[in-house]
Formats: structure tokens, sequence, C-alpha cells
């Protein structure tokens, strides 16, 4: 047995005791860190947790189909007198109960602009084609010929600038639907027969959507019509509109929000992937 120096002995019980309490301390301390640490990932949790099971705040952007309603929407209602309401005060032609019937369903920036020109012939039309294609439409209701048709003007004729102010119409981006028209029997029922039958054949040729007669239901009826038996009252026009107009127009309104729901998703993926372009890039460049 190793023989300690007498002084050294004298200390050992105080070392001894030293290293008894500085072992009891380094033990507090871990056991005060450990319960920091898991106290910290306790609070973490618990954070990450209500995190997870809090309520979601309701989204202040409306839904797709919202948004699609509340964009601009530009209707070009073209055609002569039955058009512009000859006869009828502003606000109840068909172009103005029209928007007004489109915002009540929802479309708040719709806009119907009246285009109507009373004694317009189809000539007459496709004379003014540039100025009106300015109003940029995203649809256009096409109703001319009564007035040619009134003047005897040649079949051809007519058929041949209704095609021209349709395709001038589409190459401006316009979907366009074309109101049909009908006449009193009063040029021989050859001719009237040949004016009726110009509208279901160009709407086939040129993939349009028809309006097999425009005045259905209104036409003919004294108490729907003005005194000259021709020109609308508020109430046949309010006819023309709910079920002559709104049943043909509805699903062009839900091809168009179609469109342009696609057209936002792919503007949406396009932005996303730009954004990780730079993302990528900007990590290269800093690497």
């Amino acid at each position: 047995m190793m023989k300690l120096p007498s002084r050294f002995a004298q200390r050992l019980p105080a070392i001894a005791m030293l290293a008894a309490v500085m072992a009891v301390s380094g033990c507090q301390k871990e056991a005060e860190t450990t319960s920091a640490t898991d106290t910290q990932s306790t609070s973490t949790e618990a954070t990450n947790s209500q995190a997870s099971t809090a309520p979601v705040a309701p989204e202040t952007a409306a839904t797709t189909d919202q948004q699609v309603k509340s964009s601009s929407l530009t209707i070009l209602a073209l055609g002569d007198s039955l058009t512009e309401g000859l006869g009828v005060d502003k606000d109840d032609n068909y172009p103005a109960q029209l928007e007004d019937r489109l915002q009540e369903m929802g479309y708040a920036n719709a806009k119907v602009i009246n285009s109507g020109l009373s004694g317009e012939t189809s000539t007459g039309l496709v004379n003014r084609l540039d100025w009106v294609s300015q109003t940029k439409p995203d649809i256009t209701i096409l109703t001319i010929g009564a007035n040619d048709a009134i003047r005897g003007i040649d079949v051809a004729t007519i058929e041949a600038n209704i095609r021209t102010a349709v395709k001038h119409l589409q190459d401006n981006g316009s979907v366009v639907i074309l109101g049909g028209m009908s006449i009193y029997d009063n040029l021989g029922s050859e001719y009237v027969a040949a004016f009726s039958d110009i509208y279901p054949r160009i709407a086939k040729d040129m993939n349009l959507t028809l309006i097999p007669f425009f005045l259905e239901g209104v036409g003919g009826d004294r108490e729907l019509n003005q005194a000259d038996a021709i020109h609308p009252t508020k109430e046949g026009y309010e006819i023309i509109v709910n079920n002559n107009i709104l049943p043909i127009l509805e699903p062009k309104l839900n091809e168009l929000e179609e469109l342009k729901e696609l057209k936002t998703t792919d503007t949406d993926n396009t932005a996303t992937t730009a954004q990780d372009d730079t993302t990528k890039n900007t990590t290269n460049e800093t690497i």
C-alpha cells in the first residue's frame, strides 16, 4: 500500500467532499439542460399541433367561378331597330334588360353595348364593322336582315353581307350568336322561305350558335308589340331576353368561364415555373 504524505492525507477528506459537491452540481446541470430541452421540444410540438388543428381563415379571394363572373364581360348587341329598341325607353330595350339580367345572375361586370341602328341594312352594318369592333366584345349577338327583306333586297346579297359580318367579328376574337329572322308573307312565299333559310345555313356553315327566331313568342302578338305591329314593347323585349336569348347565351358564357379558368391556371403555372427557375438559378449562382 502506497504511503501518502501526511499533509496530503490530512487534506484528503476535504478533497473528497469537494469532488462530491462538484459531481452533484454536474448532475443537476445535466438534469436542468435535459429538462429545458424536453420543455422546448414539448413547446414546439404544441405549437405545431396548434398550427395544424387551428381553423383556417377563409380566403379573401373568391372562388374561380366567382372570379370569372366578376371579370369583365362585354357583349355587343349589333343590329337594326329591333336591337336599338325603337319606341321604348332606353332602359327597356333588349340590351339594357339583358345587362340587368346578367348582373342578377352574378355577372357583376357584364356590359351589353347597344349598337342597334334604326333602318340599318346588312350592307350598312358591314360598312361600320371596323368601328363597332373597337369595343372588343367577348360575344356578339347579331340580328340583321329585316330591313333588307322589307325592301326586297336579293337574298344572296343579304346572306353574303351577314357572312362578311360574322367573319369580321370572329377574326376580331368575338363569339357570334346569330339571331334568325322571318318576315310577313307580303313578298311571295318563295322569297319569304329563301330569306328564312339564310340563318340556319349560315349558322351551320360558320359553326355559329343560332337563335332560331329572334322574335319567337312576340312577333305577331298585338299585346307585346307597339302600334306598328313590328317593334316589341318593354314586355315583349322581356320575353325575348328571358326565353329566346338567355337559354342560348348562358351555355356560351359557361364556355367562356372554362376558357378563362384555363387561362388563369396556365398563367399561374407559368408564373410558378418561372419562379422555380429563378430560385434554381439563384441557388446555382450562390453555389
